[in-house]
């Protein structure tokens, strides 16, 4: 079994093992958990990029020293130019997922940096934000490895990514991707981040940088204009949050999926599954998830425009009347929506207890696909969860924020415990969430192995019809044979380790000694360090 590395001080966790460095860096030079973290997303910006960017969203969960958490929504609305009439008079009956059609949202992370350091200078953050960024820098200019997740990645038939402007001349080499290992420079970013280390994150939005993105949109016809920038800010949202046994468990609201995670987690503790690693642990976890998608597809749509007020799903007996509907011996065929994507979830913790929970994306791998080739951006396609049906829960408007699939988690145990937990993985990462946070809270298992253990996701897979639980051929075939008489049909992906099943990473802080165990995903390219 894997063995979970512990730190006496301070710790974090990234899917690149450079980001994660920079993190270490940050710390070590007596910088706070949020200082980190920015260094953190800066570094993951230039060494994953087919999962993130400068150019896509963030939502950060950072709990306090004194136990208060706050929650940064940094998510872009909608442009001015992004109205259902536009696509429909081109024809389109969908957004299209690529290309400059599919840039309909600004890029809200920068903006969520911006005001998570104003967070850190009020807890007692003070160093410079050149310091922050210096490692991620020096990574875009001087080049690094092409990470193994990265050259595994192929597009769908059918996906037009490699025509997306400026994407070959950016990440291809002669035409073709990189392979692992082959060095890459991203020049253009380089020149942003120096830019942004002496002229503050602002001059993303509202200054030099903001001018030439804003000069770049316009001239690929983007619905995203420069005005658009300019009037974004972040904003700070209160978590929602679930008692649960011995914890206080919160995630993130609308218009994240947060809810659904919580009442995966809320449900499930109630189905009272005794033994893990059964059928009877996986299928309820299912059948809680199935139920979880159908509220949440009903409800979660952009914070100001909410018909349904989240918390009330989360109430106690709503739980428990939602949970006495599963039958603990048959799969329901309740629909969900499918929602693809890929992120980064990154965790932080240091030496006075300040924990950071955050996740940053692009949606799609590589989002549109499109790179601003001023500034070396790789622009966002989260706007393609909007529907161009004005009657849905989600329908396109100019200023309207899209569905989104990002969701950091924090727990506060009982104990003093502290946990900051989460994966990538869009539809399955309430889901994984909900398998690790069991295995650790419930279950007994140490940090390492809740993450390290197999696991399986419930949803359509790419382009098919029906729905189907994914799993990695680590499962005991007893346990999947007793799924599939319940009706569950299950897909073996193919592999003991697989991208599919998300990158999860998880950091716990002991109050007694202060020691924090940390770990993130062997299925990634990262890892945890801490001092």
């Amino acid at each position: 079994m894997p063995e979970t590395p512990i730190y006496s001080s301070a710790a974090v966790a990234a899917p690149h093992s450079l980001a994660a460095q920079a993190g270490l860096n940050v710390l070590a030079q007596g910088g706070n958990a949020i200082e980190a973290m920015v260094a953190m997303a800066a570094s993951i910006a230039v060494v994953y990029p087919h999962m993130n960017g400068l150019g896509g969203d963030g939502f950060w969960l950072v709990r306090e020293r004194g136990g208060r958490v706050r929650g940064i929504e940094a998510c872009g609305p909608a442009g001015r130019g992004a109205t259902i009439a536009r696509y429909r008079e081109k024809g389109y009956d969908a957004i299209p997922p690529r290309g400059p059609e599919a840039m309909v949202t600004v890029a809200g992370a920068v903006g969520g940096w911006d005001l998570a350091l104003d967070l850190s200078k009020a807890l007692g953050g003070r160093l410079p934000l050149a310091t922050l960024l210096a490692d991620a820098t020096t990574q875009a200019r001087d080049g690094v490895p092409v990470s193994a997740s990265e050259a595994r990645y192929q597009p769908q038939p059918g996906d037009a990514l490699h025509e997306a402007p400026n994407f070959a001349a950016t990440f291809l080499s002669d035409g073709k991707p990189y392979a692992a290992g082959e060095v890459r420079r991203l020049p253009a970013l380089a020149a942003t981040l120096a830019q942004l280390s002496h002229a503050g994150l602002d001059d993303f939005y509202r200054g030099d940088i903001g001018r030439e993105i804003g000069a770049d949109l316009e001239r690929l016809g983007a619905p995203v204009s420069r005005v658009d920038l300019e009037s974004y800010r972040p904003a700070e949202r209160a978590p929602l949050t679930l008692r649960r046994r011995d914890a206080t468990l919160y995630n993130f609201p609308p218009p994240t999926q947060g809810l659904a995670a919580l009442i995966i987690l809320g449900l499930f503790d109630r189905l009272n599954v005794a033994e893990p690693e059964t059928a009877a642990h996986y299928h309820g976890l299912i059948e809680a998830t199935k139920r979880a998608f159908a509220i949440r597809d009903r409800v979660v749509t952009d914070f100001s425009r909410l018909l349904h007020d989240p918390a009330t799903f989360l109430d106690p007996a709503r739980l428990a009347a939602e949970a006495a509907r599963i039958d603990r011996g048959r799969a329901a065929s309740i629909p969900v929506v499918s929602h693809s994507g890929d992120t980064v979830w990154m965790g932080a913790i240091d030496k006075d207890g300040l924990a950071v929970s955050y996740i940053q994306s692009v949606y799609w791998e590589y989002g549109s696909g499109t790179v601003l080739p001023r500034t070396g951006l790789a622009w966002l396609n989260r706007g393609v969860s909007f529907s161009l049906d004005p009657a849905s829960v989600n329908p396109l408007e100019p200023g309207r924020r899209p569905f989104h699939t990002l969701i950091p988690a924090l727990a506060c145990f009982d104990d003093g415990r502290v946990m900051a937990y989460g994966s990538m993985g869009g539809d399955g990462q309430p889901q994984f969430q909900a398998q690790i946070f069991c295995r650790y809270a419930d279950y007994g298992m140490s940090v390492a192995e809740a993450v390290d253990a197999p696991r399986l996701l419930y949803g359509r897979t790419w382009g098919a019809p029906s729905l189907s639980v994914k799993v990695e051929d680590r499962f005991d075939p007893a346990c999947l044979s007793a799924l599939e008489r319940m009706g569950h049909e299950i897909e073996p992906v193919g592999v003991p380790y697989s991208d599919t099943l998300g990158h999860a990473g998880m950091l716990v802080r002991h109050s007694r000694d202060g020691r924090i165990a940390a770990t993130h995903d062997p299925r990634s390219d990262g890892g945890a360090l801490g001092l």
